[in-house]
């Protein structure tokens, strides 16, 4: 089969659960063949069976095991025609002067390596067919103002921000469009564990009535990998229900802010690996 010929290819990191999961659908349903690459491998071989993927675990920190996977991608399907870099976890957590160095540099490593290691050989692999392609990278809500995450959290989104800008820049010339989506809280693993709760802290600060799920933000990767934002590149679109245009006040209202209530660590999310949680002495 000629390479023109065949179907759209697409890695999709944290593909196992939350938005990614939802992105893999989507994508799946509109033709695409793609690569789902998670860390846990339980969540994630089952996820790629039953969504008709191709599943590889990958630490999306190590820049070997990125470019492994985006190998697989061309190697599997001939090409690759968009990189979501989605793979995140809460991370560090609790007062500024009680997170350890350690918990920070995590954070970064899986937020914002993660997205640089993921342009860097997404792209190369792009350049390299010479067909362009299109880079999406989960941002946050988090990333626009104080007060909507932890602390290294939220820099670490921002960061996501400016380097989609960034690279955006970089790569125009070779067709390679580089986005950026900025969910609200969106009902994920990662992000609720109790859903009428959520929904209750949110009727008072987001004001679209409903609750932001996966499906919402995934429709809006599809579209920024598609043929239909091929004019679009630099952006970061938010998906929020409004809550950004109200103002964030979610930590607050889930209780206050972890480092007030003596409690600082670090958040695997779904990954397979159990968070850290210490209570501060006081």
């Amino acid at each position: 089969m000629d390479e023109q010929e065949r179907p759209r290819a697409a890695l999709v990191t944290g593909g196992a659960s939350g938005i990614g999961r939802s992105t893999v659908a989507l994508l799946r349903q509109r033709g695409w063949q793609v690569v789902l690459a998670d860390l846990n491998a339980a969540t994630g071989a089952a996820a790629a069976d039953e969504l008709g993927a191709t599943f590889v675990q990958v630490d999306v920190a190590d820049e070997g095991a990125v470019a492994r996977a985006v190998g697989v991608c061309t190697q599997t399907f001939g090409r690759v025609d968009a990189v979501v870099n989605n793979a995140g976890v809460g991370g560090a957590f609790g007062a500024i002067t009680e997170i350890e160095v350690a918990d920070w540099d995590e954070t970064f490593a899986v937020l914002v390596r993660s997205v640089f290691l993921g342009i860097k050989h997404g792209a190369r692999a792009m350049k390299e067919a010479g067909r362009g392609g299109a880079i999406v990278n989960t941002a946050s809500v988090a990333a626009l103002s104080g007060g909507a995450g932890p602390q290294a959290y939220s820099a670490a989104k921002a960061a996501v921000v400016n380097l989609t800008r960034s690279a955006a820049e970089e790569l125009a010339a070779d067709r390679i469009r580089v986005n950026a989506v900025n969910p609200g809280l969106i009902v994920t693993p990662l992000a609720v564990d109790d859903e009428e709760r959520t929904a209750a802290v949110l009727s008072g600060i987001q004001p679209w009535p409903d609750l932001g799920r996966p499906d919402d933000v995934a429709e809006v990767i599809a579209f920024l990998v598609s043929d239909a934002a091929r004019f679009v590149t630099g952006e970061d679109v938010t998906v929020d229900g409004g809550l950004r245009a109200a103002g964030p006040r979610m930590q607050e209202a889930y209780g206050g802010r972890p480092g007030d209530r003596g409690l600082t660590g670090v958040n695997r999310g779904s990954t397979g690996v159990a968070a850290t949680v210490r209570k501060l002495g006081r």
